[in-house]
């Protein structure tokens, strides 16, 4: 009989498996995906459930930088926004507000760095991005 891995160590496989799938999604052919796909990889790979309460805090709040995330998409993203350097109009986040959106692995991640990047000055945990993305599934037209 084999003896049962260390808590850690099943931690950090569940972790691992959880990278994998994200990546899998990220990195495969067929490339679409739904909101709730990437939140459960999101969520895996965080080792914990989102908490859209404190994925709406971090959507709204400053984090030492010039930008929140609500500085483009507005504080509570169910409609169009404008970017606050460019101008540019960015269409409705939340996905109830656009199909559309987070339906591509691929492209949820080169957002996700981007706009973390601006906001924090680096990329955003698993655990950041699972809690805006449960916030922003929980939100409704």
């Amino acid at each position: 009989m084999t003896p049962p891995r260390p808590p850690c160590l099943q931690r950090a496989r569940a972790v691992c498996l959880a990278l994998l799938s994200v990546a899998a999604l990220a990195g495969g052919s067929a490339q679409a995906a739904t909101p709730a796909d990437l939140l459960a990889g999101y969520s895996a790979a965080a080792g914990a459930p989102a908490v859209a309460a404190r994925g709406q805090a971090f959507f709204t709040t400053k984090h030492g930088r010039e930008w929140s995330c609500a500085s483009c998409h507005g504080a509570t993203p169910l409609r169009a926004g404008r970017h606050a350097g460019t101008g540019k109009a960015i269409e409705a986040l939340a996905p109830a507000a656009n199909p559309k959106r987070f339906t591509d692995a691929a492209t949820t991640e080169k957002w996700f760095r981007r706009n973390c990047n601006d906001v924090l000055g680096r990329e955003c945990s698993a655990s950041e991005k699972a809690d805006v993305l449960g916030w922003l599934q929980s939100l409704r037209p």
